[in-house]
């Protein structure tokens, strides 16, 4: 009798491992290897002008504006390409701490983290492509824009000078 009891045990103990490996064989790996036929065209909404804080205008960029949750949740992931002067506005309901990441982005950003009033807080540069490391705004922030990475660099833009949008319609051709 004992040793039928360690038979059914060892083999339900076999049963636990094959399911295990089953599971861990079928987890999606989505993450670790993004599509590499998807590539969403980017859409101007608008501008936005980097300005300092004497009012002087430091560079104007063509904007994806990302709003609702869905935009926001999608981002820049699976851009391939995105032009120097072109960027995407991040827009959130509330001034708080900001978390980003690079999950199925292939670009390398520059990332600003804005306050309601328009005032750069801090300047996450060069990003890392496909990294999941959070990348935190260091003060509350109501708004993030994203440029490509050297872009700050380019044109000297630093935490302290201000931006300022609006939605505009582009003519297609």
């Amino acid at each position: 009798m004992r040793q039928r009891n360690i038979t059914i045990v060892t083999l339900g103990n076999a049963l636990i491992l094959t399911l295990c490996l089953a599971v861990i064989g079928c987890t999606n790996t989505e993450d670790s290897n993004p599509p590499t036929d998807q590539n969403i065209e980017f859409r101007p909404d608008g501008v936005l002008d980097f300005i300092r804080p004497d009012s002087s205008l430091i560079q104007r960029v063509v904007i994806e504006i990302a709003e609702d949750t869905a935009a926001r949740n999608q981002g820049l992931m699976y851009r391939r390409t995105m032009a120097e002067r072109m960027g995407m506005l991040f827009i959130f309901p509330g001034q708080a701490s900001r978390s980003f990441w690079m999950l199925n982005t292939p670009l390398s950003l520059d990332i600003l983290f804005v306050d309601p009033d328009g005032r750069i807080i801090n300047i996450v540069k060069g990003t890392t492509p496909f990294s999941k490391d959070p990348i935190l705004s260091t003060e509350p922030a109501q708004y993030v824009v994203e440029v490509r990475a050297g872009f700050t660099n380019k044109y000297k833009i630093a935490p302290g000078d201000l931006i300022s949008w609006e939605r505009r319609t582009f003519e297609t051709n």
